[in-house]
């Protein structure tokens, strides 16, 4: 009877362990199973990183570049400011008004339509369009050579007014 008794701890020590061999064979299938749909993200996701690293590094340049475009175009235009500021500067209105306020008008109505078209140039706007009135020559007779008499008068140079000799 020692025998059957040793032969049944043996057997149920045998099914132990072949339930704990099995029982950890599963659980390292399962572990395997999730680490590789686990890696399979990870892949993706260190892809669509990598991808939008690029990206990112693309819009940088192209943002880098842009910046340094407008930064030229800000000092030219800061630099026409200032040659506009120093014209300014050198011209007094008030006396030149007073002298012949005709002459005056007639500059300014022509330095504000050559303004006016570059404006419209530097929009995008290819054809001329009428000016708007305020440009305009009023009907009153007031005014010079140099303003506007039509509004499609395309040749506007306020640097060529004539002006008048003073009595």
């Amino acid at each position: 009877m020692l025998k059957v008794y040793s032969l049944l701890i043996i057997v149920a020590l045998l099914g132990g362990v072949g339930y704990a061999a099995k029982s950890y064979y599963n659980d390292t299938q399962n572990t395997i199973k999730i680490l590789r749909e686990n890696n399979a993200k990870l892949e993706i996701a260190a892809k669509t990183a990598e991808e939008s690293t690029k990206a990112l590094q693309a819009d940088m340049k192209k943002s880098a570049a842009l910046t340094k475009s407008l930064q030229k175009k800000l000092q030219k235009a800061e630099a026409y400011g200032d040659e506009l500021r120093s014209k300014l500067n050198k011209l007094n209105l008030v006396v030149e008004a007073l002298k012949d306020s005709k002459v005056l008008e007639g500059k300014m109505n022509g330095a504000s339509a050559k303004l006016w078209r570059e404006f419209m140039d530097n929009t995008g706007n290819t054809n001329q369009p009428d000016l708007p009135k305020w440009l305009l020559k009023p009907d009153s007779g007031t005014g010079s050579e140099s303003s506007n008499s039509s509004p499609k008068n395309n040749n506007t140079n306020s640097g060529e007014t004539k002006t008048s000799p003073t009595n």
